[in-house]
Parts: C-alpha cells; structure tokens; sequence
C-alpha cells in the first residue's frame, strides 16, 4: 500500500492509506506494532478470542478508522495482488470496504483482475468498480 501510495502521490492524487499496524497494549505484548490477521493466526486463531476480547475493540477502532478514510476520499482504490495462492485475492475486509464506498457513491478501482476463485466476484463487479490492470495512470 505504501508503494501504491506514493506513486499516486506522483500522479498528483492525496492520498490515505489505512494504518498498517497498530502498537498494541501490554496484553499483547505491548510497545510493538502487529498486524491484527498475523497476531489472531499466531495465537491460536480467531476461535480463541471471545467476542467479549479487548482484540475486538481494535479491530473495530480500524474499521471504523477505514470507513472514515472512505468519507473523506473520492474514490478508493483496492490493492488485490496474491494471496493465499489466489491471485487478485479480495478479502472479507476489503469486501465491505468496497460495499461502503459503492454505497457512498465513490469511485471503485480495482488495480488487478479479479479473481473467478471469490465467491463474492459477482457482487463486487456489480458495484461497478474501474479495473486498472496495473495501470495506476488511469486513475
């Protein structure tokens, strides 16, 4: 994100990028950064934190800290390279993000096809999103 970052800065654009990683509190090992998905992988799994766990309250405050960029911006641009072996991978996150910006009536770009191995490929073509095809110009 952060290369994608600056070369739309290049092309003129203001750009936000979400928080990468978070300093987490001492629970957690504190006084470093983690990403949320490697931390809850690392230990134990989504399964072995309750709903009632502090971990919730920051990933919420993430969320929400997205959905705030979403606002501000005139259109988002999501960033699917591979993952987990799929290429042009989008995930449950990204999937929401993309819902809240079709909704606020923000352009969707999309720098990579879209995987046929998402489920989910028909709902986010049906937002309309501008495919760029590695093509940061034609934003």
């Amino acid at each position: 994100m952060e290369s994608a970052r600056d070369e739309l800065v290049k092309h003129g654009h203001e750009v936000k990028i979400p928080e990468l990683a978070l300093e987490v509190p001492q629970e957690f090992g504190g006084g470093k950064k983690v990403y949320f998905g490697q931390y809850i992988e690392q230990n134990g799994g989504i399964d072995a934190f309750p709903a009632e766990h502090k971990i919730w309250d920051m990933k919420e405050g993430a969320i929400n800290d997205h959905y705030e960029k979403i606002d501000w911006c005139d259109g988002i641009l999501v960033i699917n390279h591979e993952k987990r072996g799929i290429d042009g991978y989008i995930g449950g996150n990204t999937l929401i993000e993309i819902g809240v910006a079709f909704y606020l009536k923000k352009k969707i770009y999309i720098l990579n096809s879209v995987s046929s191995e998402l489920s989910y490929k028909q709902e986010i073509m049906g937002m309309k999103p501008i495919m760029l095809n590695g093509n940061f110009s034609k934003i």
